[in-house]
């Protein structure tokens, strides 16, 4: 009874350009809607968009170096992700980037994609496979079948990676996880480590910094307890003024994600991937926490780093900036949202909190009830907790292979992920200087020697790999 998308003459139109100058080709995969499921919508298909690169391809006998697609438009990935095509150069190596059903141009349904039941084929299973399926079928097209796949991908992409080679390694030779927080999204691990993180990045910059947030949020609760909203719509440059509880805690939890987002890009260079960002930006936001004795001036001038880095507002829109979701780091806006809060109320399990003991933020929690109740309220789904612990193995990895994760101790989401090796071929990279997933930028001057470093590294593991699979071919 639903419009399924018989898109195989839509797939194969002429795509428009990525970038003038960018080395990649846009295409549309004919991909199946349900792989699980041979009732559901009979062999109905959907454009799952990719982006191809053959400019270093030692054509047909070259590596396939395979971008799992996570949480937004592929082409955001391809942009900041340089290493992949510096290696595919050094590796003669056909690069692909495969953008993840339900985010950026490949929705299954269109503009109906969210609506229920058609959401619940958005699932890491299904991603999964799409991508399986891609790989398969494009190695046949382009007569690559005897060519190693190796999978990269950075956050929830790098999950994806991982899970890849846990999954299909048939088909995947090798995977580079970057920033991927396994352990903590599986419900591996302490509830308050995240937000402690980004604390402590702060904290590294300056120990007054940390304590300097602290003090501007304790004098918005103090603002707030009297209902002096008028005051605190001044403060922070509101549109409109708070009225009730429910404001405040939306304007908690706006400058709390202002601050999370700096510490995830944390790089020692500007950057225009998920918004735009000077250099060292939570080094920018102390010097701002620490000015002056104006600390309610100073918290909204450091959230302005984030919440004004594309457009500068004249106000702030609490409701229009930020969105509370399923993911209290944040889900983003537009569609893209709306595709991630589903998933983090379905498999993806984000139940962390901040509680101004072990962080520097008020307390806000999110339980596992909290998100149970949100969830069921706004898809109509109930959370199965240990879901994705069960499906990829959780902590018990040491009878994976091939398999890097690379982390930064910058990085809020790195202490979910795994920081010791577990064995010689499943090998954790840290880089002191990183913030998330670094190592996947392309090279830039203002490096530090830790991520140039873990780059070899990763280069020369994934050498390694390509060469022990190319001999065991040739017997």
């Amino acid at each position: 009874a639903y419009k399924i998308h018989l898109c195989a003459c839509v797939c194969g139109r002429k795509p428009p350009e990525v970038r003038k100058d960018s080395p990649f080709t846009e295409k549309f995969f004919t991909q199946t809607l349900d792989h699980f499921n041979f009732n559901s919508f009979g062999n109905g298909t959907f454009c799952q968009r990719y982006l191809i690169s053959d400019k270093f391809w030692q054509n047909g006998s070259g590596p396939v170096f395979f971008y799992t697609g996570n949480e937004g438009d592929i082409s955001d990935f391809a942009l900041n992700s340089g290493f992949i095509l510096e290696l595919a150069e050094q590796q003669g190596a056909l690069v692909i980037f495969a953008e993840h059903r339900y985010y950026g141009a490949s929705l299954p349904f269109g503009k109906d994609s969210f609506s229920r039941p058609l959401v619940g084929l958005l699932t890491v299973e299904q991603a999964l496979a799409d991508y399986a399926v891609m790989i398969t079928e494009l190695k046949q097209q382009l007569q690559a079948d005897n060519c190693p796949v190796i999978v990269f991908g950075g956050s929830y992409g790098g999950m994806l990676s991982v899970y890849m080679r846990l999954k299909y390694p048939n088909i995947v030779t090798g995977a580079l996880a970057a920033s991927a927080p396994i352990l903590s999204t599986a419900g591996v691990g302490d509830p308050r480590q995240f937000f402690r993180d980004v604390t402590a990045d702060y904290e590294a910059v300056s120990p007054q910094c940390s304590a300097a947030v602290r003090a501007a949020f304790q004098q918005l609760q103090d603002l707030a307890a009297r209902q002096e909203y008028r005051r605190i719509q001044s403060a922070f440059a509101l549109c409109q003024p708070p009225s009730a509880p429910r404001d405040i805690h939306q304007l908690n939890g706006l400058l709390r994600n202002a601050f999370t987002f700096m510490a995830m890009l944390d790089y020692p260079y500007s950057t225009h991937f998920m918004g735009n960002m000077p250099a060292h930006p939570v080094k920018m936001g102390c010097d701002i926490m620490l000015r002056g004795p104006d600390l309610l001036a100073n918290l909204r001038d450091t959230a302005a780093i984030v919440y004004n880095s594309s457009t500068p507002l004249s106000c702030f829109d609490l409701y229009n900036l930020y969105v509370e979701c399923a993911d209290p780091t944040g889900c983003g806006l537009g569609p893209n949202s709306l595709a991630w809060d589903y998933q983090a109320c379905t498999e993806v399990e984000l139940c962390f909190e901040s509680n101004n003991v072990t962080d520097m933020f008020p307390p806000m929690s999110f339980s596992q009830a909290d998100r149970r109740r949100y969830c069921s309220e706004r898809w109509g789904v109930t959370p199965r907790p240990g879901w994705l612990r069960l499906q990829f193995w959780g902590d018990a990895l040491s009878s994976a292979s091939n398999i890097i994760f690379s982390n930064g101790d910058l990085d809020p989401w790195a202490n979910g992920g795994v920081r010791r090796s577990l064995s010689s071929s499943l090998i954790a990279i840290n880089i002191p200087e990183g913030a998330h997933h670094l190592d996947l930028r392309g090279a830039n001057d203002e490096d530090p020697e830790s991520v140039v470093r873990a780059r070899k590294q990763e280069a020369e593991l994934i050498a390694g790999w390509i060469q022990a699979e190319r001999n065991r071919q040739k017997h």
